[in-house]
């Protein structure tokens, strides 16, 4: 029986598929590397994977820089690859949801070559934001803007034009008033829709509508108004933006069951449940959590707030604590907290920037807060968004040589930012072999020998391991998941209890002294419970 609703409390497993399995190496994660390793995604328990780009790319910003939507690149294997895929995915019982880059192109795709290749003013040009320049002949950017990776976000082509990419050069950035690009993006969703792909991710879903015209503002006027909460803003989170979903959702409807999307949308929570309508894309990634510290009463209010949001759109909630732009949340756990009136959570990327020496990182505190806080996570009502390592426990990669780094933001802003590589790193297998068992050859980023410890074959045969934590609570989540509900029990300030449907419970210690732990049965915990007491740092599901 097809079930529309799947998606709505689903786990789904997040694969970057450069760094996931290599099957013929070469150095990079390919598409018979995943379905190799459908048997261990169905070993886990996750009911869906969330495939990063594999389209054709010159990798200028790991795959978000598409030459082509429709295909398959070479080095990752080809559309019939995908389709073996597909189905070992849907035998298994797992969903499948792709990624869909539709704020820009890459400076490959055919349409920005035709662009280039057409004079000022040209239909080919009207698909992407070309404007002239300002000063002596046209020489300086249309506007002062920076690109999210450093540097201007526009840059100049022979002919003295300039265009838009709000990320990097590599990227122009699409224009979603000409209906041309409208049309060809709901092509590629019934491409895909029609391929068996059950969801799409929309990636930077708030940036499609822009107002640019002129006058544009200038930087320093854009940070006065404040960051477009009100859709004001030229490029960020618009009203527009949602007539474009609306025309989405009609093409999603037209299959059985409906094809689901989640927006990556870093807006103001208040404005999020407009992309997580029914009339839009379904859902829209929370990352509240991800950005906050191990505590307590910030969890609490998060969950309320979203919870809240969810049932007021009719949406359900997202629950996310490490994906391929952020540092693991295994190391931001053991790192010291933001300091005293900081607004956000300690991100990790000084510890990064110092090449994983300062400040110092508690691995084992972080691994243990990391499990408790996923334990806590898979508890709640909503979909829960897992990033492909996360299971084997795996810390940050900080101390990657330079010279083996790949992400834009490190080039783009030298001295500044180290880039997300170091939780791109490609995954360990097995304790032994040139990669870990990732591919028969080097891995395209190297992998730190503490990997050994956290391989796949090592895991399985401990017990204790991270790994085995995680297959047994998705096993218990999909047996105890009821109604969208749970009710908040009486508890001391740094600990979070709370009851599902059906009676079953979750309680997490945040504090520094162990508690008593409520009476029932335990059915899980993220790491040894002392007797009748919950310790530090820890969660518990009860029966």
């Amino acid at each position: 029986m097809k079930d529309p609703h799947w998606w709505r409390q689903a786990a789904v497993y997040q694969i970057y598929p450069r760094s996931f399995s290599d099957s013929n190496a070469d150095g990079l994660g390919d598409l018979p590397g995943v379905t190799a390793k459908v048997p261990y995604l169905a070993q886990l328990g996750v009911d869906a994977v969330w495939l990063s780009p594999f389209y054709p790319s010159a990798l200028a910003d790991g795959g978000y820089d598409v030459d082509d939507y429709r295909a398959v690149d070479p080095r990752l294997g080809s559309l019939a690859d995908f389709d073996d895929m597909a189905a070992a995915l849907h035998s298994a019982g797992i969903k499948l949801i792709v990624d869909i880059v539709p704020n820009h192109s890459s400076n490959r795709h055919a349409w920005f070559q035709e662009a280039l290749a057409s004079p000022k003013g040209s239909p080919a040009r009207n698909r992407y934001i070309f404007r002239d320049g300002t000063g002596p002949g046209g020489s300086l950017p249309p506007s002062d803007w920076q690109s999210v990776f450093g540097g201007s976000a526009w840059e100049q082509v022979p002919d003295g034009q300039w265009y838009l990419h709000l990320f990097a050069p590599e990227q122009p950035d699409f224009n979603w008033e000409n209906p041309e690009v409208r049309t060809e993006f709901l092509s590629t969703l019934r491409f895909w829709s029609d391929r068996g792909v059950d969801g799409f991710r929309i990636d930077v879903a708030h940036a499609l509508a822009k107002d640019l015209a002129e006058p544009l503002a200038t930087s320093a006027e854009l940070a006065a108004e404040g960051e477009g909460l009100d859709g004001g803003h030229p490029f960020w989170d618009r009203d527009e933006v949602h007539e474009i979903y609306a025309e989405w959702r009609k093409l999603f409807n037209e299959y059985d069951p409906p094809r689901t999307a989640v927006a990556e949308a870093w807006v103001h929570a208040s404005r999020r449940g407009r992309y997580a309508s029914p009339e839009g894309l379904g859902q829209a990634f929370n990352f509240d959590l991800l950005q906050a510290d191990f505590d307590a009463a910030r969890f609490r209010e998060i969950i309320t707030a979203n919870l809240d949001q969810a049932a007021a759109t009719g949406a359900s909630s997202t629950w996310v604590l490490s994906n391929h732009d952020v540092v693991r949340h295994a190391t931001r756990y053991g790192l010291p907290p933001a300091p005293e009136g900081s607004s956000k959570g300690q991100d990790g990327k000084a510890w990064v920037f110092s090449g994983g020496t300062a400040p110092a990182l508690d691995r084992e505190l972080g691994l243990r807060r990391a499990r408790a806080a996923t334990l806590l996570m898979l508890a709640l009502p909503g979909s829960a968004y897992l990033y492909q390592g996360e299971e084997l426990g795996l810390h940050e990669v900080a101390d990657i040589p330079d010279a083996d780094r790949q992400d834009p933001t490190f080039y783009r802003n030298p001295g500044v930012d180290k880039g997300r590589d170091g939780c791109r790193v490609p995954l360990p297998w097995t304790a032994e072999g040139p990669s870990f068992g990732f591919g028969a050859g080097s891995a395209h980023l190297p992998q730190p020998e503490h990997f050994a410890s956290a391989a796949v074959s090592a895991q399985e045969r401990d017990g204790d391991s991270t790994l085995l934590f995680y297959r047994r609570a998705l096993e218990l989540r999909g047996k105890q998941q009821g109604p969208e509900e749970l009710d908040w029990l009486d508890s001391p300030a740094a600990v979070l209890h709370f009851r599902r449907p059906g009676g079953w419970q979750s309680i997490t210690n945040f504090g520094t002294e162990a508690i008593g732990l409520p009476a029932g049965s335990v059915l899980h915990s993220s790491g040894p419970l002392d007797g009748g007491l919950l310790p530090p740092d820890t969660t518990a599901w009860l029966a």
